[in-house]
């Protein structure tokens, strides 16, 4: 029997993306929780960038084919699926032309970053989070690995807290050195229009990195500190905000991939 089922929601994963501290950590933890014994579900968007032909990405027509309404237009929701033979690993990745299309991840030719961020990581976590319940199944554990899936732990706790898939889910958040530079503008406004009510919203009317990940690790069960150059702001943040916090240590570390499932075990 499964200790855990765990819910990767991954910016992004090689080998679909170059290599990064990020994108190789993603691509490990899934086996590497399977074979401690944990059931396991990856998501992480369908950049226009990642070549379907090459990766063998096919889309499950079961799954895809809702709309998703996100400030106020319809966006077509479209799942894909892909193996990592080697790891014996499925990762289902979130489509749609309006926000994936393009050629690129989340900053143009020239490293600006689009936009439309903000609604492309709305769209990102309503996609995951929807999906998952299309799935029928139940996840103990929600990680989310980078920014772009940092409104995932939002959703959980204020929009989809009363669903039977999600109301006794824990959340984990992971710090990278990953950080954006421009302000997210229309993050409240998106969030808000998605029925968010919360105290604290208003940290997002200037949504920086700092204050974005401010906002969610007050949602999150435990903060992982996954990258050595993590934000010092944010990781002293998670420090005094009393949450289980898992230190940073190098993957090449004895116990690495223990220690990820013995924190799962902890939030528990």
């Amino acid at each position: 029997m499964a200790n855990n089922k765990i819910l990767y929601v991954c910016q992004e994963i090689t080998p679909y993306l170059p290599e990064s501290e990020e994108s190789i950590l993603c691509r490990a933890l899934s086996p590497a929780m399977q074979e401690r014994g944990n059931e396991v579900r990856t998501f992480m968007p369908r950049y226009g960038c990642i070549n379907e032909r090459r990766n063998q990405l096919h889309e499950v027509i079961r799954l895809s084919g809702m709309n998703l309404i996100i400030d106020d237009n319809d966006h077509q929701l479209i799942i894909k699926v892909a193996s990592i033979p080697s790891a014996r690993v499925q990762i289902y990745f979130i489509d749609n032309d309006d926000y994936f299309a393009r050629k690129a991840v989340l900053t143009d030719a020239e490293g600006v970053e689009f936009e439309d961020n903000d609604e492309r990581m709305v769209f990102f976590a309503r996609g995951v989070l929807e999906t998952v319940k299309k799935l029928h199944w139940t996840p103990t554990v929600v990680h989310c690995h980078g920014w772009f899936s940092a409104v995932v732990p939002i959703y959980l706790k204020k929009v989809f807290h009363d669903d039977p898939i999600f109301k006794d889910v824990k959340i984990v958040v992971s710090l990278y050195d990953d950080k954006f530079s421009k302000p997210l503008h229309n993050l409240r406004k998106k969030v808000a229009g998605e029925g968010v009510q919360d105290k604290n919203l208003s940290i997002l009317d200037d949504a920086s990195y700092e204050n974005l990940y401010r906002f969610v690790i007050g949602y999150a069960d435990g903060v992982v500190l996954a990258s050595e150059g993590a934000d010092a702001a944010v990781v002293e943040f998670a420090r005094q905000s009393g949450k289980p916090i898992l230190e940073y240590q190098s993957p090449d570390a004895e116990g690495y991939y223990d220690n990820y499932n013995r924190f799962y075990e902890e939030i528990r």
